[in-house]
């Protein structure tokens, strides 16, 4: 009778804990290189997310950034992630080349947020003034297949130029690239991020460079999803004019597989948590609700329709 008892107690002990054990859920933020602006700001948006979202466990992931990104939601082994805008829509399409094996048709949006700005950046002794000046010169162009190495394909397209004009290419990310170009080993950089990124940041402060202008022609040539765009004097040390560039949306990303209100709580935190965001990157500053469901190419999430909906901004 005992042993028929304690059976009894043990399953009303486990049906009783069940329902706690099903609320909990975990997020696992999927962002970028540390020295990049994806982290700082996935690191933001995890403790904002710990704090609003009961029995919420969060994770950030540091990464090779867009194309990795998209490619570990695809596999169940992210809840949300910062991509570009090329890469997102690259990815639902399937394009091999670019690093997606298939169409990953299980991404789903949940806003797009800042720009991230091509910032091509020179030692100030390379001569390097222009996408011209390039040739016969060494440079560094993100990890390969990244969302960054993707962006500089596309430039050099463009611009009637490729990987063969240069004198050597590196595969690096943003820290690696910059200690490079300190200790005279490499003499530019390609990577796409917000303004004002870290590593260029404190390159500036220590080193004479010069930061390579993009025409808009050049960003004309491309097409969309790429816009014109200016990285405005002042924005590291020793750039005295405003520099035209091209520009490029950033997007954060789910997939089906997150629950509908999950995914309505990751998006309506964001929303109401932009002073934190700001103050853990200045990019930020371009998040802004009115602008979230612009030019993304692939759908939203249902949870994220859900709160846009509730604020007005869809019907």
């Amino acid at each position: 009778m005992f042993t028929r008892f304690a059976a009894v107690a043990s399953t009303a002990a486990l049906v009783a804990i069940a329902p706690q054990a099903q609320a909990q859920s975990f997020i696992n933020v999927l962002t970028g290189g540390t020295s990049g602006v994806y982290y700082p700001l996935g690191v933001a948006l995890s403790e904002i997310y710990a704090e609003g979202i009961g029995g919420v466990r969060t994770q950030v992931q540091a990464t090779k950034a867009s194309v990795e990104n998209l490619n570990l939601l695809a596999q169940g082994r992210g809840e949300i992630a910062f991509a570009l805008g090329d890469s997102v829509q690259m990815a639902w399409e399937g394009n091999e080349e670019a690093g997606f094996p298939r169409p990953l048709t299980e991404l789903r949006a949940i806003a797009a947020i800042y720009p991230n700005y091509i910032q091509i950046v020179a030692d100030g002794s390379a001569g390097i003034e222009t996408l011209e000046d390039l040739k016969g010169k060494t440079l560094s162009v993100g990890a390969p297949a990244s969302g960054t190495e993707l962006n500089a394909r596309a430039i050099f397209a463009a611009a009637g130029m490729s990987y063969d004009d240069l004198a050597r290419v590196e595969y690096l990310p943003y820290a690696e690239s910059a200690e490079l170009i300190k200790n005279r080993q490499l003499q530019s950089t390609l990577q796409s991020s917000g303004l004002g990124v870290a590593f260029i940041q404190d390159l500036s402060a220590t080193h004479d460079i010069t930061i390579v202008a993009i025409p808009e022609e050049v960003v004309a040539a491309i097409g969309a999803p790429f816009t014109p765009g200016v990285i405005p004097a002042g924005t590291y040390a020793g750039l005295d004019e405003d520099i035209p560039t091209a520009a490029v949306g950033n997007m954060l990303i789910t997939h089906e597989g997150v629950d509908e209100e999950t995914a309505y709580q990751m998006t309506r935190l964001l929303f109401e948590n932009l002073d934190r965001m700001r103050s853990a990157h200045g990019a930020a500053r371009g998040i802004s609700p009115e602008t979230a469901v612009e030019g993304l190419p692939i759908p939203l999430h249902p949870g994220a329709e859900r709160y846009y909906r509730e604020i007005g901004l869809i019907q």
